[in-house]
């Protein structure tokens, strides 16, 4: 049988970096051997279901390039692709499970304090009571309406064990499953019994998922069982980890900043930045290289190469990879990109834009950076004589004075104004005045954009600014000088 994964998202807010990782994992390994990927949107638990979250979990899967074979949006021969419009089918087989004696019917109150018998296997969940319920007893019980909900059973004596691709042979103590609900009062499924009979019915052959859902497995093995059914291989991912301020690693979370997909393309990281990272969570290719396409990974995933150790989520990391993808762009494709960043100084320097592009693409980790690097080119800062201090350039306010004294009449007399010819002006001026270029440009620069950093050097920032905007700034500074 030819693989066949699912990403099985619920519908409950944004995409966090862990889900999109196991979407990721489930695409690589069913694109790699040649596969179908499916797409299932697991809506089960409708008091978590938040409007809108279904778009985002599409707008997430088209950005990061994780095209679906099968799903809600494109259809399929297994379909439907949404738990609720399935529900009908659940109560059939759970039905099934209870008539087999692998369920049984739980008529407790919801809200009814549910302790251990003194005799139960120790357990955290629930205590089996109506597992010992007689058939007198539960036929009464229906045949008065009671509401109930329908529940696993499970022999809690010896052990469990399952073989995962990535850790290997992993056994459970039966002793700690609990006698887990299946189907819910309402006659929605729980997502653990969904998850079963929705993975065999669409011939999942793989099932990829985070490491947190290893100690539920052997119940969902037991589930296969009953029914008769081959069990999937299982793909448990590592956890992610986030380092705080502090230095300590947890569990990645809101508090060690934007965990979602949506959070960091909006922070100006690009979406083929964020896939290549998320990939390497994890996961290690066989070579050094650390730059791949969606293509590329597809070629070379395997497997094998998943770690057990959890992986920490490095901004760091992530920034330097974004600025190399922002660095292999063409000059066009990076105007385009960053543009909607730029807010207003964009919009007025809207037909320089490319001018101003072109001197960001090399200096920028994330395109939110923009704003603050433009910002002199819509207004010109405050800023003290001290600016014009330059060890290296052996730059004082007094050299810098002398300077725009000297070349502010050159300026303004020049018929051209671009850079190469505002360049050679201070160049030769430089040269006839026996001092390093630096002192020259040192001035020019603090001078018309009031910053001791800047994309570009002054001649650039002059051509952008234009003759009527430069020499003003020019003459502030020289006044400011004297």
């Amino acid at each position: 049988m030819s693989v066949r994964t699912r990403f099985a998202p619920s519908p409950t807010g944004f995409m966090h970096v862990g889900n999109l990782r196991t979407a990721l994992y489930a695409y690589l390994l069913a694109k790699s051997q040649g596969g179908r990927f499916i797409l299932r949107i697991e809506d089960t638990d409708q008091a978590r279901f938040v409007e809108g979250a279904v778009d985002v979990i599409y707008q997430t899967l088209a950005r990061a390039g994780l095209r679906h074979d099968e799903g809600p949006d494109v259809g399929g021969d297994y379909g439907p692709y949404v738990q609720s419009e399935r529900k009908g089918m659940y109560s059939e087989y759970a039905h099934q499970l209870v008539a087999s004696g692998h369920a049984y019917y739980c008529f407790c109150d919801k809200n009814t304090d549910e302790p251990a018998a003194e005799d139960a296997a120790p357990s955290t969940g629930y205590d089996g009571r109506c597992s010992r319920l007689s058939e007198e007893e539960i036929r009464r019980h229906l045949e008065a309406g009671a509401p109930y909900v329908i529940r696993q059973k499970i022999d809690r004596e010896g052990v469990s064990t399952y073989t995962d691709l990535v850790f290997g042979e992993i056994t459970i103590e039966n002793k700690v499953l609990d006698d887990q609900i299946l189907l819910k009062r309402d006659g929605m499924p729980t997502y653990n019994f969904a998850n079963v009979i929705d993975d065999h019915l669409m011939g999942i052959t793989h099932v990829v998922r985070g490491a947190e859902y290893i100690p539920s497995t052997p119940k969902y093995n037991l589930l296969y069982r009953a029914f008769g059914w081959e069990v999937p291989q299982y793909v448990h991912l590592p956890l992610i980890m986030g380092r705080g301020e502090d230095g300590q690693v947890s569990k990645l979370s809101k508090r060690h900043g934007s965990v979602s997909f949506e959070n960091l393309c909006a922070e100006g990281y690009l979406p083929e930045a964020i896939v290549n990272y998320i990939a390497l969570l994890g996961w290690s290719p066989k070579n050094d290289r650390e730059i791949f396409s969606l293509e590329e990974l597809t070629g070379i995933f395997s497997v094998s190469g998943l770690n057990k150790a959890p992986a920490v989520f490095d901004y760091d990391k992530l920034l330097w990879m974004n600025a190399e993808y922002l660095k292999a762009m063409t000059p066009e494709e990076f105007a385009a990109v960053s543009l909607p960043f730029a807010g207003a100084v964009g919009e007025r320097f809207r037909d320089r834009w490319p001018l101003i592009a072109a001197l960001l693409r090399q200096r920028t980790g994330k395109l939110d950076e923009i704003p603050e690097k433009i910002a002199f080119f819509g207004e010109l800062p405050e800023y003290g004589t001290d600016f014009f201090f330059n060890k290296k350039s052996k730059a004082t306010p007094e050299s810098g004075k002398a300077v725009l004294n000297d070349l502010i009449p050159v300026f303004a007399g020049s018929a051209d104004w671009s850079v190469e010819e505002l360049n050679r002006i201070m160049s030769e001026y430089a040269e006839s005045a026996g001092c390093k270029l630096g002192a020259v440009m040192w001035p020019v620069r603090i001078a018309v954009s009031g910053c001791m950093v800047t994309p570009g050097g002054p001649g650039e920032i002059m051509t952008i600014l234009g003759r009527e905007e430069s020499l003003r700034r020019l003459e502030t500074a020289r006044a400011k000088l004297a």
